[in-house]
Parts: structure tokens; C-alpha cells; sequence
């Protein structure tokens, strides 16, 4: 009797030691990337360092091109002789779990003209203060593209 009475006991206390260990949550991973790229991104300038399109390197489409992302959510790039403006947002792809990989980074200009390739909701390779590497597999021809931005 005293072996059940001590077990029942050691029972209740693990298991009130395990509810109080277990909170909600309050933070949520994927609003603090979100926020912490969108306020990276939103500091200087940034320029296109790599720009793959379905295997074919069309980097070269945008030397010279700084691009600033406003927080208002204008995508502005401008050479000193060209300016043209677009819109970006990060937007939660409403996936189940909470990482990185759950945003979409939105880029739209509506142009007829190289930056128009831009245009897609690209998925997060990694990012950093520094540095933002996306990627995009196509639903139409399978064909995957790439997208570096740098911070000049």
C-alpha cells in the first residue's frame, strides 16, 4: 500500500512539474524573421549579385542598379539614369510550421522590361543583415530561379 501511495505521489508531482513547464508561447518565430528581414531590408541600399533564371544567368540585366526597399512598401531601383519603381512585401505563406521558410518575399514591377522577371513570390534560401538569397520553382515550366541581394 505504501509503494502505491508513494508512486500515486511521484506521479503528481512529475505531472505538476510538467504542466507548469509547459506555457504557451507567445513568441512567434516566424513574425520575428519577418520583422527582423523587413527592417534589414529596409536599411540602405541593395544590389542583385546573383539573378538565375530558369539555369540561365541574367545577373548582368541589373549592374549598376541600386535597389532601396521603402518601408511604405515601394521597391525602388535606379542606375543614375534609370529609375523605376515597383512594390515588395513579406507575407507569411501560412505554412504549419515556424521557420523562415514560411515566407514569401514579394517583388512586383509593372514593367515590360528585364525587371518584370523579378516579379514572384520567392522563398527564402537564408538571410542576414547583409545578404538575402531566394529561390523560385516555377509552377508552369519546372524551372528554378535564383535571386541574391547584397547590401552595398
Amino acid at each position: 500500500m505504501k509503494v502505491i501511495k508513494l508512486t500515486s505521489i511521484v506521479l503528481g508531482i512529475l505531472s505538476l512539474v510538467f504542466v507548469v513547464s509547459c506555457s504557451k508561447d507567445d513568441d512567434n518565430p516566424t513574425n520575428n524573421t519577418q520583422t527582423t528581414v523587413q527592417s534589414n531590408v529596409q536599411s540602405g541600399t541593395w544590389r542583385i549579385t546573383k539573378f538565375i533564371d530558369s539555369g540561365t544567368d541574367e545577373t548582368n540585366h541589373f549592374l549598376g542598379y541600386n535597389f532601396t526597399f521603402n518601408s511604405s512598401g515601394v521597391l525602388n531601383a535606379n542606375n543614375g539614369t534609370n529609375n523605376f519603381d515597383g512594390t515588395w512585401s513579406i507575407t507569411d505563406s501560412n505554412s504549419n510550421d515556424d521557420s523562415q521558410d514560411d515566407l514569401d518575399f514579394n517583388i512586383n514591377f509593372n514593367l515590360t522590361n528585364d525587371f518584370e522577371d523579378l516579379n514572384d513570390d520567392w522563398d527564402f534560401i537564408s538571410q542576414s543583415s547583409t545578404k538575402i538569397e531566394l529561390i523560385d520553382v516555377s509552377g508552369g515550366n519546372g524551372g528554378t530561379d535564383y535571386l541574391t541581394f547584397e547590401k552595398n
